[in-house]
């Protein structure tokens, strides 16, 4: 495995522990304008980028809702309403329209 290749895959790795570009670029020690570039001349690089992103942001997802499920339990009524509103139809909130004819 070239030395490209073994920095391309350590970035990847840094990518879906945390799904920032920057930050995977200085854990990886590559700067942001290789890995542009290699996205826009890769197309192969560009998929796998876009799979370690996509992998990462899932990660995130799951620690936050389990994060936001702790809250509700601790009766946190700011995680009980975004909850409620974002996940119940019925407290979902509504713009009502009307009219005259």
């Amino acid at each position: 495995m070239s030395k490209k290749n073994r920095l391309q895959e350590t970035f990847f790795e840094e990518l879906r522990k945390v799904p920032i570009v920057l930050v995977a670029c200085e854990k990886s020690g590559i700067s942001r304008n290789s890995v542009y570039r290699w996205k826009r001349e890769d197309k192969k690089f560009a998929i796998k980028m876009g799979e370690a992103l996509a992998e990462g942001e899932a990660l995130v997802n799951d620690m936050s809702e389990s994060q936001l499920l702790t809250l509700i339990k601790e009766k946190n009524w700011s995680a009980i309403s975004f909850w409620l509103r974002h996940r119940n139809p019925k407290f979902k909130e509504k713009i009502e329209i009307t009219s005259k004819i």
